[in-house]
């Protein structure tokens, strides 16, 4: 190695040391080494350019594979833009058959290569990549040459013809995010085990309750929620009873908005007060939301991790007597479409609330609930 080398490794880790106040990274001084120096200054122009932080860990995470990946099957860096050969090549290591290797032995990833990622800890599994890792990996793949002003050959007919191929031939079952909607009576039995005036009682019952009623919103926007995101609405008038109150909640950029299009849902009535009892309890203000409480009661200036979100909920679940395997913080997204189908508001209403983009999507709730009450099924 040049005397040069050394150097350059420790600018890479000094420049990984500010994106790592970003992105956390426990690996730096590791992908330091493996990735070049273009890599770490393109990272560090996403960093700059604000894109989001769960964007740029998969990014990382991915590119590092990449990067050593290419090293063990060529011998070099990636290449950029990658020829076509290369990324056929990437879905012949990955996307293969476990039965074909069995009459092959050279089926799939080689024995050389394999042994190589999984020595720098970069491989895990033992069989081929799910189908959506491998999309996965090749999207970033693409996004990464785009970012570096070139243009690759992503969108070939010969590459997308080699992924439909592999991923038919090799047939997963569908894995719902969650096995059971968090519906109504559900979610009931779990804001029961909040009943305390205890801090955790408190953001916990408002956690659900925020989740549910403004759509069914996903965990990583429950987690990343922030004050200056609500605004005070007028209260709602109630025929017979007082006016409720009412907020907005800006979610600005979501997984499914345009990237200039500000998405807008709103609450109303118990779960603002139940939001107002966290604000007020916990003493927020300003910045996040929803936030980590320590094992003597302290609630952190830190926001809660999306992980957080999905462990309140299943143990939520457990404190009910449910089987909390059954359920994660999606069950919160689907259980909120299954509740509005069971009470009979109309598919685009719900959407507007749920943000969601494919009424194919949203709808399979809906011809769910009226395949289960309908007259089909009730012909004894």
């Amino acid at each position: 190695m040049s005397s040069s080398a050394p150097r350059s490794i420790e600018k890479r880790t000094e420049t990984f040391n500010t994106i790592a106040a970003v992105l956390s990274f426990e690996r730096r001084d590791e992908l330091a080494e493996m990735l070049t120096d273009q890599d770490v200054e393109a990272l560090r122009h996403l960093v700059n350019e604000g894109m989001s932080k769960n964007t740029l860990r998969a990014l990382t995470s991915d590119l590092a594979y990449l990067q050593a990946w290419s090293l063990a099957t060529t011998g070099a860096s990636l290449a950029w833009p990658a020829p076509e050969v290369l990324l056929l090549q990437f879905v012949a290591h990955h996307l293969w058959q476990p039965e074909q290797r069995v009459i092959d032995p050279h089926h799939g990833m080689p024995a050389a290569v394999e042994q190589s990622l999984r020595e720098q800890r970069l491989l895990h599994s033992p069989g081929p990549h799910a189908p959506d890792t491998g999309r996965r990996r090749l999207a970033s793949w693409s996004t990464l040459t785009k970012w570096r002003g070139l243009t690759g050959v992503f969108s070939s007919p010969s590459l997308k013809s080699a992924i439909r191929l592999a991923v038919r031939a090799t047939p997963r079952p569908r894995k719902r995010k969650s096995t059971k909607a968090v519906t109504g009576d559900v979610l009931a039995k779990m804001l029961a085990t909040c009943s305390t005036d205890s801090l955790r009682d408190i953001r916990d019952r408002a956690i659900l309750m925020v989740a549910f009623a403004s759509g069914g919103r996903r965990r990583n926007e429950i987690a990343g929620l922030r004050k200056e995101q609500l605004t005070v609405e007028p209260p709602t008038a109630v025929e017979g009873g007082p006016p409720l109150l009412s907020l907005a909640i800006h979610l600005g950029r979501t997984k499914t908005s345009g990237s200039e299009h500000d998405e807008v849902v709103y609450l109303t009535g118990r779960p603002v007060i139940a939001l107002n009892a966290w604000l007020a309890a916990a003493e927020i203000d300003s910045g996040s939301i929803f936030r980590k409480i320590d094992r003597w009661g302290n609630v952190s200036k830190r926001a809660l991790e999306p992980s957080a979100v999905n462990a309140i909920v299943k143990r939520r679940a457990e404190m009910a007597g449910l089987e909390p395997a059954d359920f994660s913080a999606h069950g919160l997204r689907s259980g909120y479409l299954t509740e509005a189908a069971n009470r009979g508001i109309p598919l685009p209403e719900a959407m507007e609330q749920s943000r969601h983009r494919s009424v194919q999507q949203a709808s399979t709730y809906y011809n769910n609930t009226t395949q289960r009450s309908g007259c089909a099924a009730r012909l004894l």
